[in-house]
């Protein structure tokens, strides 16, 4: 007789958290994919989406090579509704538990992603007032013109770019768009709501992302069938403003050419990372370019180059790796609240194969080479749909000379199994 989908779930937690070998729990595995069949009649969409997620993994740290065991588990929870025709609220929001702890002592973080009201004054016209998920750029591995991922990230749950992307919280701000065919201007205003990120794990760390007042004009407009801009200009308190580009086009029917770039006046990360007001200011250029191409058969592979002029180059990254210890720290706690690179010179390549070798199976792999420290980070990422569950395993690799991009992160190699249920 099959088993209820509730004690299906709970069997299928109780297995990950054990951690047991995974190979022992094929057959239990197996039992537990839905055996449903789709109902007749279609159903409209659902205001919700949600899922519970249970995860387990073991690193192993660089320099003793002792192994951890990690244990994970995630509710994620997403709520578009139309209050009225021209009313809808958004809601998204993680909660994340796990051993050992996430972030210090913290052994539960909630991040919540967003929160906020839309409201469509005419056909062409929108508001938005809340927390939002800004998102901008066209590259993947890196994004000069993401003004609004400072300070965004309270836990990284995989170091996938969309997984960065879509699990962060957002910023505080009144939003209005406008849109034609072929096109958008959308301005924003984001105020200052605090002065220092909370660190509990259940606070909404409003601060984190609302530290000073910042504004964002972006226009878009596509020209003809193979080029799409978008021209940006940022604003932060007492900075200079930043320009930006997004350019996207068609090479030819399989491939898609990619520039992202942003130039401004500012200090570099390092005086920006060692004082509050660094001064020193000079123009600086930070661009991600490159090609995706997609084959018949699902695979999408991308290749990308990266340069961020407001790094360290390579002698002045090797003086600091060989300088004071609390200098270091402090420059590489303030590129993860930043998420920017390290060092000037980087190249980037990702590749996803949907439905591989089986229907539902979908692989993924990153590769990330610091060209100025020759340190390097290999991800992969297995993924298979079943229903309403989903199965993953992960694994990454970080190699590198001592306290170098790569080689200063405290796993040399780790692996993560999951087990994710829609309901």
């Amino acid at each position: 007789m099959r088993r209820p989908p509730a004690r299906r779930l709970a069997l299928a937690v109780a297995l990950l958290l054990a951690g047991g070998p995974l190979a022992a729990q094929d057959a239990d595995l197996d039992a537990l994919r839905l055996a449903d069949t789709v109902p007749d009649e279609v159903q409209a969409p659902s205001d919700w989406r949600r899922f519970i997620e249970a995860g387990l993994g073991r690193s192993l740290r660089r320099g003793d090579d002792q192994a951890s065991d990690t244990r994970r588990l995630s509710l994620d929870i997403q709520y578009d509704h139309a209050l009225a025709p021209d009313w809808r609220v958004v809601l998204a929001n993680r909660l994340d538990l796990a051993h050992p702890a996430l972030r210090g002592s913290e052994h539960a973080v909630n991040t919540l992603k967003e929160a906020y009201l839309n409201w469509r004054p005419g056909p062409d016209t929108l508001l938005d007032l809340g927390r939002i998920n800004v998102r901008n750029g066209v590259a993947t591995g890196y994004n000069p013109t993401d003004y609004f991922r400072v300070g965004a990230l309270r836990l990284i749950v995989s170091i996938n770019p969309a997984s960065l992307r879509e699990n962060r919280q957002g910023s505080v701000m009144l939003r209005g768009q406008r849109l034609w065919d072929g096109g958008a201007v959308t301005a924003l205003f984001s105020p200052d709501l605090g002065h220092a990120p909370n660190p509990e794990g259940l606070s909404a760390d409003l601060a984190a992302t609302n530290l000073r007042r910042r504004g964002l004009v972006s226009l878009s407009q596509k020209l003809g069938d193979a080029l799409t801009p978008q021209f940006l200009v940022y604003q932060e308190d007492s900075r200079a403003p930043q320009f930006g580009l997004n350019l996207t086009g068609l090479l030819n029917d399989a491939t898609v050419l990619h520039l992202e770039w942003s130039g401004g006046r500012s200090a570099s990360l390092l005086a920006q990372a060692l004082k509050p007001d660094p001064g020193g200011e000079s123009w600086r250029n930070r661009v991600a370019t490159g090609l995706t191409w997609t084959s018949t058969n699902k695979i999408s592979l991308t290749a990308e180059l990266h340069f961020n002029g407001g790094g360290l180059d390579a002698s002045a990254w090797d003086a600091l790796r060989q300088g004071s210890p609390v200098v270091y720290g402090q420059y590489r706690n303030w590129l993860q609240t930043t998420q920017e690179l390290p060092t000037r010179h980087a190249l980037f390549f990702h590749g996803v194969w949907q439905d591989a070798l089986t229907p539902r199976l979908d692989l993924s792999a990153m590769h990330h080479i610091d060209r100025d420290d020759a340190s390097r980070r290999t991800w992969l990422e297995a993924r298979y749909h079943d229903g309403p569950f989903e199965y993953s395993a992960q694994w990454q690799h970080n190699r590198g000379a001592p306290l170098s991009s790569f080689g200063a992160m405290p796993d040399a190699r780790s692996w993560q199994a999951a087990l994710r249920y829609y309901f």
